[in-house]
């Protein structure tokens, strides 16, 4: 192989095209690669420079390549995500982007192409191996793509949660794709995580609060614990001293369990009112959930009163509390 073409299939991770291939070898110098088996040919007109297994990442590139006709496809959604460092969500579909007006006759059985008229240069990520859309364009294509509206809003959760992206990086490409599916959706797992929401019942849970005209707490607050070790509260309702542990499936390893269970105890010790619910409660028994948090903010004081009934109180004379409660003179 000539230096170019080598240079071509490290930068491919092993993998070219018939047509890159021809530009620096002859087709019967690629048939020879081929018969003897020092390559393979997982899809037509695609090749991998070796006969061992192929990976995660040439099999991005085969994709790229075969959805390409003879150019590079773009990865899009969780494939792109991937790439980029998402963590969680490894589908085993290659999803890849081409223009509208391209039609892609038999890609390899486990690619999904997507048609669209939409790609802004800001929204390719050109360095990626392959190439593909960043993260706030592939976060609101996986969102699209996803098989029901809570995985939608996990992956945008998880988007927020792992750093990969920004509210006003997501705002920007929603401005220019005001047909996305699944927009509305978008809009508010966008606005839940921009408040703190960095997992699915996070964001339920915010919602629950809303519906329920509580008063909205700070989601992952930041905390030191006794050791000075910085931790985060799930839900926090600070004014009140209540605060709200949202367990999922996580608690499985003991030592996690019990790293929960010692910050929760050195929570109650100075005072603070501690509530724990699974997520499956979040999302099957929303009123039980709702009741206990109204409880446990009456009982701290919070009282769900309007405007007018304070102002009332507030001229026979009574007074507020530090956390918000109505109390009696001297009381």
């Amino acid at each position: 192989m000539t230096e170019e073409l080598t240079d071509l299939v490290a930068r491919q991770q092993g993998v070219i095209s018939r047509r890159q291939a021809l530009r620096s070898m002859s087709a019967s110098a690629v048939q020879r690669r081929i018969k003897s088996g020092r390559w393979q040919t997982p899809h037509r007109g695609i090749y991998v420079t070796h006969s061992g297994p192929v990976d995660r990442q040439q099999r991005r590139w085969i994709a790229a390549l075969a959805a390409g006709s003879g150019q590079v496809a773009l990865l899009g959604g969780l494939s792109a995500l991937e790439t980029l460092g998402l963590r969680g969500f490894t589908v085993d579909n290659v999803h890849v982007l081409v223009p509208s007006n391209r039609t892609i006759r038999n890609p390899p059985p486990d690619v999904v192409v997507h048609r669209t008229s939409l790609i802004d240069p800001h929204d390719v990520h050109r360095s990626g191996s392959p190439p593909g859309t960043r993260s706030a364009r592939s976060l609101i294509d996986a969102a699209q793509w996803a098989t029901s509206d809570d995985r939608a809003r996990a992956i945008i959760a998880a988007g927020f949660q792992q750093r990969l992206v920004r509210a006003d990086d997501i705002n920007s490409v929603l401005g220019r794709t005001l047909r996305a599916r699944r927009r509305a959706g978008i809009v508010e797992a966008v606005r839940d995580a921009a408040a703190g929401a960095h997992s699915l019942p996070e964001a339920e849970f915010l919602r629950l609060c809303r519906r329920a005209r509580l008063p909205v707490p700070d989601l992952q607050h930041r905390r030191k614990d006794r050791d000075g070790k910085q931790c985060y509260l799930d839900a926090y309702f600070s004014e009140w001293g209540v605060h709200v542990e949202i367990d999922g499936g996580q608690h499985v390893d003991v030592r996690h369990w019990w790293a929960d269970m010692r910050r929760q105890n050195e929570l109650w010790i100075p005072g603070d009112r501690v509530l724990r619910f699974p997520a499956w409660a979040i999302r099957h028994r929303p009123q039980d959930v709702t009741a206990q948090v109204r409880a446990a903010l009456s009982a701290s004081g919070w009282t769900p009163r309007g405007r007018k009934s304070l102002v009332r109180a507030s001229r026979a004379g009574l007074g507020k509390d530090r956390r918000g409660g109505v109390v009696t003179p001297g009381g």
